[in-house]
């Protein structure tokens, strides 16, 4: 690691992107649709064999129906992961956009193919599925058929259910593709150079208070353009789960999410409760960083800030020694398993123009491997990130033997994995620094990345909740009801230990809430 007083320099991950081509046999574009042809003839023919039998069928011939699913679901999300990751790093062309645009069609036609398979599953009474599912042959679909039942009070006729899912990608898939498009393409003037939105965050952590207060001032700026029609696509998304919860009679905006996350409304709402009432343990950080740095109060542009002197600046192949010895410290198979992801072209690391901000593990399909797209700037909580989603790769990659229809888990257990990537790594960072103000940055940073983890989650929670609550009691909300909101649900978890600027007050537009 190395001091710096920038966050753009180079950072060593230019050239480290991923090769997709695999998932498509080499074949770029007419490997898709290779891929969706093969799903059509196999749901097709799963549909002529099966179709209006479900209800008489036995346990090993039900299994045998669902292994053919997994075949069709294994094609097509081989299509779809291709797509939609060649997209992700370059949001603006329009060839990539096509493509997208075409599985996601194609796509839908599948799924109001296959419509009738869960329906005629969530047809029988528990008795008779509570008969089938303990039979040993059904064994290794189990879990998948019991949490399909969790929905059945839910479903709709099968027409419905095909309109639906045939209507799909002009609904909510297609918004979200919007807001990606438009957040990809905010530029922020930073001294004059055009960077990446990803860039210009990246700035809040330098030391200087200067920096960061024209950091943040720069990205308000870049967030102006394209506000209100950011603003018209939440809304959008808003009203679209509010038609949907009405339609399914779900009794509430988040009662889907947690259905599909396995928890209980009640569960969650205890847990929200839980983390709220303890909003006094990041205010207490708070006001202590604001005296470790010499200010009465933080501003919401010093929350990030380094403790440090210095900013830090991590080179990418030190990021990787870093990472993958920290995942050795525990075990040789996740390092061995680490060392494929850095070396055999898994990872989409650089900061580009038109590619999509954050960072992600796409698990892709459990006969291929996954992938990690980062957004890579230096910083050393960049290296956490990175620790981060291959902790979510390495659980994707050792859980392929699951299968397609269990390999991918619940919210509820999805970040076990990735948490603890960050916390062996953060530990080896702080065993390998001897200076007391290195160390005490170490420790800020892994407070402030608890803080992101429980409190912040659960503030973005209480965010969405007032936004989902308010369009469905008042209406559309303006710009102006999504600062209020914004601000309201920031403050409760600020208390007085920071200033919310006027500029933070749009800053809920780029988020993928």
């Amino acid at each position: 690691m190395t001091a710096t007083d920038t966050t753009t320099s180079v950072t060593g991950a230019e050239d480290v992107a991923w090769d997709l081509e695999p998932l498509v046999d080499g074949q770029g574009a007419e490997g898709v649709m290779a891929l969706l042809a093969r799903a059509d003839e196999l749901a097709a023919s799963l549909t002529a064999d099966a179709k209006g039998t479900v209800g008489g069928a036995d346990a090993a011939t039900i299994s045998g129906w669902l292994d053919r699913e997994a075949e069709i679901s294994e094609a097509a999300h081989r299509a779809a992961g291709y797509a939609q990751l060649r997209f992700a790093t370059d949001v603006a062309d329009p060839e990539r956009g096509a493509l997208v645009a075409q599985v996601q069609e194609r796509l839908s036609e599948l799924t109001a193919e296959l419509v009738w398979f869960e329906l005629e599953w969530l047809e029988l009474d528990d008795e008779r599925a509570a008969a089938l599912l303990d039979d040993p042959a059904l064994a290794r679909h189990r879990h998948h058929l019991e949490t399909a039942r969790i929905k059945r009070p839910h479903v709709l006729s099968e027409p419905e259910e095909r309109l639906l899912a045939t209507k799909a990608p002009t609904g909510r898939g297609a918004w979200v593709r919007l807001f990606t498009e438009q957040t990809s393409a905010i530029k922020v003037d930073l001294d004059g150079d055009e960077v990446p939105l990803d860039a210009g965050l990246a700035r809040l952590v330098h030391p200087d208070r200067d920096v960061r207060s024209s950091a943040a001032g720069a990205v308000t700026e870049s967030l102006e353009p394209g506000l209100r029609t950011r603003a018209f696509i939440f809304n959008t998304l808003l009203a679209d789960r509010s038609i949907d919860d009405r339609l399914r009679d779900y009794p509430s905006w988040i009662t889907a999410w947690n259905q599909d996350n396995e928890a209980s409304d009640e569960s969650v709402q205890a847990l929200v409760d839980a983390v709220v009432a303890r909003y006094d343990l990041p205010q207490r950080w708070y006001a202590l960083k604001a005296r470790v740095l010499g200010l009465d109060r933080l501003a919401d542009f010093d929350r990030a800030a380094s403790v440090a002197e210095t900013h830090v600046h991590v080179p990418w192949d030190d990021a990787c020694a870093t990472v993958r010895d920290a995942y050795a410290s525990f075990s040789d198979e996740l390092a061995g398993v680490v060392d494929r992801f850095l070396t055999e072209g898994w990872i989409d690391a650089p900061v580009r123009d038109a590619k999509r901000g954050g960072a992600f593990c796409a698990y892709t399909v459990p006969s291929h491997h996954p992938y990690v797209f980062l957004n890579y700037t230096a910083t050393s909580t960049d290296v956490l990130t990175l620790a981060h989603e291959l902790g979510h790769a390495v659980h994707g990659h050792l859980a392929r033997p699951q299968g397609i229809f269990h390999q991918s888990t619940p919210l509820t257990l999805a970040e076990t994995a990735s948490v603890f990537g960050e916390t062996v790594t953060f530990e080896r960072l702080l065993d390998g620094t001897d200076d007391p103000d290195e160390r005490f940055a170490l420790l800020a940073q892994q407070v402030e990345g608890n803080i992101a983890t429980v409190f912040r989650q659960v503030a973005m929670n209480r965010f969405e909740d007032a936004v989902h609550t308010h369009r469905r009691e008042v209406g559309e909300l303006s710009v102006d009801d999504f600062a209020e909101h914004w601000v309201s649900t920031q403050t409760a978890l600020f208390g007085d230990t920071v200033e919310v600027t006027d500029g933070y007050r749009t800053w809920w537009s780029y988020i993928p809430h």
